[in-house]
This record gives structure tokens, sequence and C-alpha cells, in this order.
């Protein structure tokens, strides 16, 4: 697919080749002058500390932000994977997989504060969007436990045996369903919460992962790991849409904050894609990048994109506007998770 430009006074795009990079940095320059979530924010509230998950080495690498260095590695559990802030917006959430147990964690100084034990294979986690039940999927024991949750008191609901290997989550706005990839299977599940029991599954493309619903519920965004694309589902349907080429290894999502546009990283093809989520096309790539993009997260300022680099043991600040990398930082083996507080809106 050839790069695109936006022009925003046709409200259409013009396919060019020769100005790529200027295309991209000028719809991005575009955004920020016209939206309000990405204006200045006080210095006093943007994020000190970035949180890495090293899934290979048990740890955490806390990064002094304004810095950019590493300041500590916590030991946390086997295989951090993913995490997520509880709903007060208080406590964060480490999933350690093979340690069977979560984490709590200060979002703003690294400071560990408790744990959650017993929560078993906790690969992926989430929160539905009422805040009424959490969701953790078993990568590794093919299974997706329901908890009834008030904020970080959980209580197992009902455990769904789920082949095989369920890897990423997402919600419908109204909480009535969860969505789960099913990596080795090569499937999407969907799952009713409030029955708790599985509604349907269907046949994706290889090994599917990161999981983004479309503004307005509309259509389902699912990372095809396996291959080179991102594939579009009318969920309600049951039946794909279109297939976004982006690059080898698409993996996850991160929404830009605009309700237009989402982040997409392709680990094999170490590169980062931005989807428009109303036109279903890719509108840019961000390259340049060392092996492995995975996780990523999003300044408060809506400039700065933070991506942990799965297979090269480090993490790569990149300026959005001009979709260019800053800073590469070393960290933990595996590194996955990212976070830092605050952070852009998910919206």
């Amino acid at each position: 697919m050839a790069p695109i430009a936006y022009n925003r006074g046709m409200h259409i795009f013009i396919k060019i080749r020769e100005f790529r990079n200027t295309a991209i940095s000028a719809l991005l320059f575009i955004l920020f002058q016209s939206f309000p979530a990405f204006a200045q924010t006080n210095p006093a509230n943007e994020p000190k500390v970035a949180v890495i998950l090293n899934s290979g080495d048990a740890s955490v690498s806390l990064i002094d932000m304004p810095t950019r260095t590493v300041i500590k590695t916590v030991p946390v559990g086997k295989e951090p994977h993913h995490l997520m802030m509880t709903p007060d917006q208080k406590t964060l959430l480490i999933a350690n997989a093979v340690g069977n147990d979560i984490v709590l964690m200060n979002p703003t100084s690294g400071e560990i504060t408790g744990r959650i034990p017993d929560i078993i294979d906790p690969y992926q986690i989430g929160y539905s969007p009422n805040r009424k039940w959490f969701i953790a999927n078993g990568n590794r024991l093919d299974r997706v436990d329901i908890y009834a949750a008030d904020g970080a008191n959980l209580k197992l609901s009902k455990t769904i045996k789920l082949e095989k290997t369920p890897s990423h989550i997402a919600f419908t706005s109204d909480s009535k369903i969860a969505f789960i990839t099913l990596q080795d299977s090569s499937e999407l599940a969907a799952i009713d919460l409030e029955a708790q029991t599985l509604l349907w599954k269907i046949p994706t493309g290889k090994v599917p992962a990161g999981l983004w619903m479309t503004p307005g519920d509309q259509y389902l965004l699912v990372g095809i790991t396996g291959e080179d694309n991102v594939q579009v589902f009318d969920w309600k349907n049951r039946k794909e849409v279109k297939r976004i080429q982006t690059g080898k290894g698409a993996h996850n999502f991160r929404p830009l904050g605009d309700k237009k546009h989402v982040f997409l990283s392709n680990r094999i093809a170490s590169t980062i894609s931005l989807i428009n989520m109303q036109t279903l096309e890719k509108v840019g790539d961000i390259t340049g990048l060392p092996a492995g993009p995975d996780d990523m997260e999003i300044t408060p300022d809506g400039k700065t994109l933070w991506v942990t680099l799965r297979f090269s043991k480090k993490v790569a600040v990149i300026d959005i506007p001009s979709m260019k990398v800053l800073t590469i930082i070393p960290v933990g083996r595996s590194p996955h998770g990212v976070f830092f507080y605050p952070r852009a809106a998910w919206e």
C-alpha cells in the first residue's frame, strides 16, 4: 500500500510516495493543532516514573522519565507480562503469569504496596467498562477466569476453559461481552459476562493477539501476529470486513487519543503503524526501531510514545509529531508491559 497524506480541507486521501514522512508529520501536526486532548499539560502533573515489566527477568525496571535512565530494578515475580490501573486510579496491578499472583504498586513512585495471591496464570488482565468484572486470561493453562471486582478486591466467579492460548481482551462499551483472542487455535471468542458463558468462536488469521474496539462499538480490530495485518471484524454479524496490511508480526494497539487513530506495533517488522479507524486504512509507519516493538504508552500531552522492545531488552521513546525515535533505554530481558501516570486518555 502506498503511503498517504491527509488533506484536511478536502477530506480526501491523496496517494503519494516521495513525501511519506512529511505527509505523516503533517497529519499529526493537524491533530495537535485541532484536538483539545493534546493541549499542554502542567509540568507539575507530568509523569516522573515509567514502569517496565521485564517478563524474562521476573522484575520491573523503574525509569526516571526526565533523564530517561533506569533508577531501580525491582523483583516482582515470575513472568510479569501485563498491567493496568485499578478503577480508582490509585493502584497499579502487575500480573505475574507464572507466579500466579498480582502485585500491587504505587503508580507514581514504583513502591510495592501489596500482593493478591492465588490469581492463576494471569497473562492478560482487564476490567469491564462498568468495573463490575475483572478478567484474567490464562495463556499457559487455556482458561479465562472471571472475577467479581470491587477495585483490587477480587472474588472468583467463573472459570471458562477456552483453547487454545487465550491472549488479549476487549469489551463492548455496555460491558455485556468480552472478546478474547486465542493465539494457538487462531480464533476469536466472545463471552457473555452476565451469563458467564461462551457465546461463540470464529476463525481468524494466524496467531491473533491484540484487540481494539473502534468508536461506537462498530468494528473489532485484531492484530494478526502470525501474519502482517490487522483483521477487521463486524463482530455483531461475525464476519470479516477487511484486512489492513501493516507489517510482519502485527501485535498490539494503543489509541492516539483523538477517537480516530490507533497505533499498532509490528513485532517482526520492527515498526509501529498508525491506523485511521474511520477509513480503516494505514496512514503511516514509525520505522528505525530495534527488534520487537510490543506494548505502548503515551504521555499526557500526547506528544511522546513509549514502546517496549521485546526482542532487544530495550525501551524506545518516540516523538509523535515527527514519528522519530528520540531515545533508546536498556532494560531487562523480554520487556513487555509499560506504564506511567498520568498518561494520555485511552478513549
